[in-house]
């Protein structure tokens, strides 16, 4: 396969070998129909039957679905024979930002750059309960554009991972990135250990080589937990500051992403790039580097509409019971009509909004119940220009609370508009019989 570009996978042919690690290769490969260049991530089967191995693997699909953004590598779709999963990805042809800085350090404006578009990439990881907790120059990639790309989410980890004590527990990272509560082995909030990873980043990309470094393991951890770093003379005082925030080795202490946007070294790049675009304001600056802000509902692929159905079962993939824990309903009423219901509703049931944007709302109570305040997440996908699926979900607090406000007052809210709440279609379906695959049928998720 590494030698012949012939070898097909349904409609694709794959190329050259791009990278490899222990459980998966990387092929460069072109789509026959459209001649699109995608990387194809091909995992065997065979070296993957330890149950914490197919968790993380069915995780990453899951968490690939979620954070559709400019800055992280899309998803495409993902296959399965009897010996292979493949994951048809994103190309990004200028490769790793790691060989970037290998050549030396980077001058501040491209360093602020990529920064940036990293920032952007995380808070919206974060926005949809998503940590990455691996965020190293050799996971950020390049495009064509020179705009980064973050990838490999196979140790990310979603808010339901959280213990009782909210707090992540699975030591995991590269050594030289990782938070010093996550060495600890104490519990760690995900948002804050991805900040330091960030910070660090930062630091390699205007520095040219790592904050901690030492030839011993244990002497290089002594230096992450006191954040026993020294920055180089070139290194501007607003950045000197920046980063003592982001590596700040107190995670409630740590600064967050919004104090980052607010920093003064951020703000002084982003006043220069709009100096350079002719732009005033923030959210017409993204539009130059690939970061522009969506003013309508995210559309949705057939891979997207697979995968939102209750019929995307993974059990193609592997062996698994697992259950969808949101609730989805398909509407014919424009976004904005729907976006209006959701705000009435929630001086209704008294929550407020706490988070919005194109297609997105957040939901939060304004009083804290049994496990802490209850937060709401509702998602508009376009699907046609006259057709919505909604996707509603407990982002925080108790879900017996969550499932009655649903019930008795969110669900019958919504009667006048909702087309069909998923679940009533299925009931209607089981009526009707399904021809099954036959056996020797290859699956494709």
């Amino acid at each position: 396969m590494e030698n012949k570009a012939s070898v097909m996978v349904q409609s694709y042919e794959l190329g050259r070998l791009l990278g490899q690690g222990t459980f998966a290769k990387v092929y460069y490969a072109r789509n026959t129909v459209n001649n699109q260049s995608v990387a194809i991530k091909v995992i065997d089967k065979g070296k993957i039957t330890k149950t914490m191995l197919i968790d993380r693997i069915k995780r990453e699909i899951s968490i690939m679905r979620l954070v559709r953004h400019p800055n992280i590598v899309y998803l495409y779709e993902v296959m399965a024979t009897k010996t292979k999963i493949y994951f048809v990805l994103e190309y990004a042809k200028g490769g790793e930002l790691f060989d970037k800085v290998a050549k030396g350090r980077l001058n501040e404006d491209v360093a602020w750059k990529y920064f940036y578009q990293l920032i952007h990439a995380i808070d919206f990881c974060h926005s949809r309960g998503v940590y990455h907790r691996d965020i190293k120059p050799e996971n950020l990639l390049l495009d064509e554009n020179e705009n980064l790309k973050v990838s490999d989410f196979g140790l990310s980890a979603l808010v339901e991972s959280e213990r009782r004590d909210g707090l992540l527990h699975t030591i995991c990272g590269t050594p030289a990135y990782v938070a010093p509560e996550v060495i600890s082995r104490k519990g760690y909030d995900g948002a804050k250990a991805d900040i330091w990873s960030c910070g660090v980043v930062l630091f390699v990309l205007l520095a040219g080589y790592l904050p901690f470094h030492d030839s011993n393991l244990m002497e290089m951890y002594r230096k992450i937990e006191k954040a026993d770093y020294k920055c180089p003379s070139w290194f501007p005082r607003e950045m000197r500051r920046l980063l003592s925030r982001m590596l700040d080795p107190n995670p409630v202490t740590r600064t967050s992403i919004a104090m980052i946007r607010q920093s003064s070294w951020f703000k002084k790049g982003l006043r220069s790039m709009n100096v350079r675009s002719g732009t005033k304001d923030d959210a017409i600056a993204a539009v130059s580097d690939g970061n522009q802000e969506m003013d309508r509902p995210p559309t949705l692929n057939a891979f997207d509409l697979v995968s939102l159905s209750t019929g995307f079962d993974l059990s193609s993939l592997f062996e698994d019971d697992s259950r969808k824990k949101e609730t989805l309903f398909t509407c014919r009423k424009p976004a904005s009509v729907l976006l209006s219901k959701l705000e009435e509703i929630a001086k209704l049931v008294r929550f407020r909004v706490q988070k919005k944007e194109a297609g997105l709302l957040r939901l939060e109570a304004l009083t804290e119940g049994k496990k802490g305040v209850l937060s709401i997440d509702t998602e508009i996908y376009e699907v046609t220009s006259s057709f919505y699926l909604v996707e509603m979900k407990k982002s925080n607090g108790d879900t017996l609370e969550y499932q009655k406000i649903l019930k008795e007052d969110i669900r019958p809210a919504l009667q006048d508009i909702v087309w069909v709440w998923r679940g009533e279609h299925e009931q209607q379906q089981q009526r009707k019989p399904w021809p099954r695959p036959r056996p020797n049928d290859r699956s494709s998720v």
